[in-house]
């Protein structure tokens, strides 16, 4: 489905290198995102789950006063992607893109929050289908960034805060990319940021 870029952006301004070449650490990703030995995969993939919820999360929440249902009626990704929400009877609700993403997080905070699907007590087993579940997480994730990169690029940059947006989607499409938790047809709608992002070193 098609939407509005909120912003009437005509380019793409994160694609510009004085934008894509900024990070807040120029540490080796790949060695971030690698399975350290001896850890287990499960635990590896739950930690880091966590971890990019919170950041993503908190990035999400610094730019929500600009993302309210008057500047953002649809939940817009690149190329003007609407994504529609799907409940738990399986109804697709379009939605502003503040009840998307509110959604989205507290989808993602009852998971993460529920000891049966992230266990966090020592000797505690991991769910069978664990790794579908941090599939779903990571693509609401990964859209949440897309909104942002599509949609709020502007008061991301008059904030100051691109470096730390480049340095997060890296961070989290280089671990996607190496656990195999996204689809080539997922990320499409940012795969020249993706390419940008990567030529930048």
């Amino acid at each position: 489905m098609r939407g509005t870029n909120n912003n009437n952006l005509e380019q793409r301004p994160y694609l510009q290198q004085q934008y894509a070449c900024q990070r807040v650490t120029h540490t080796d990703m790949f060695a971030l995102t690698a399975l350290p030995p001896g850890v287990d995969k499960a635990e590896w993939l739950a930690s880091n789950t966590v971890s990019f919820f919170k950041h993503i999360n908190l990035f999400s929440s610094a730019l929500s006063e600009f993302c309210t249902p008057s500047t953002c009626p649809t939940a817009c990704g690149p190329g003007n992607m609407v994504y529609v929400w799907t409940d738990d009877h399986g109804r697709k609700l379009k939605c502003s893109a503040p009840l998307y993403f509110d959604y989205a997080m507290s989808y993602i905070q009852d998971l993460l929050t529920d000891e049966a699907v992230f266990p966090t007590k020592a000797g505690s087993v991991f769910p069978t289908g664990f790794i579908f579940l941090v599939q779903k997480v990571f693509l609401l994730l990964f859209r949440t960034l897309a909104h942002i990169y599509w949609s709020h690029y502007r008061e991301t940059l008059a904030l100051g805060l691109h470096p730390h947006l480049n340095t997060l989607f890296i961070h989290f499409t280089l671990f996607s990319r190496q656990h195999a938790l996204l689809e080539p047809e997922e990320t499409e709608p940012l795969r020249d940021l993706i390419i940008a992002l990567g030529q930048q070193g």
